[in-house]
């Protein structure tokens, strides 16, 4: 599990996160100009910390069980523009631009494929 290691983060905001019962948080990646909503992925304290101080979105990879640069195999690399947490301290978001696809399917976001409409009336 991400977070189980020793981390970097600043104690101050460390302390601030509200993480799942693994160790995580929810991360909200979003493009920075249009507010187009790209993808969630999921954090650690480290990952948070490798985020801040490294310019570039690094994710925990639940699957894989390892920390992961979005980019670093696509190429469809996340700039960091900003982050910030949510009221609650257990939800991040990352304004960021997004280079390429967002989605490992290879659409924009991760959100195009499957919209859901409401019924009809409502």
């Amino acid at each position: 599990m991400g977070a189980m290691s020793a981390t970097s983060l600043d104690p101050a905001i460390a302390a601030r996160l509200k993480r799942n019962a693994d160790g995580l948080l929810p991360a909200i990646a979003q493009q920075y100009d249009t507010g187009e909503v790209l993808m969630l992925g999921w954090m650690d304290a480290e990952a948070l910390h490798r985020t801040l101080t490294t310019g570039r979105c690094t994710y925990w990879s639940r699957s894989r069980g390892e920390y992961w640069v979005k980019g670093d195999t696509s190429g469809h690399v996340q700039h960091v523009k900003s982050v910030a947490l949510d009221c609650d301290g257990d939800t991040v978001l990352v304004r960021v631009d997004q280079l390429g696809a967002a989605c490992h399917t290879g659409d924009r976001t991760c959100f195009d494929a499957d919209v859901l409409l409401p019924a009809a009336g409502q």
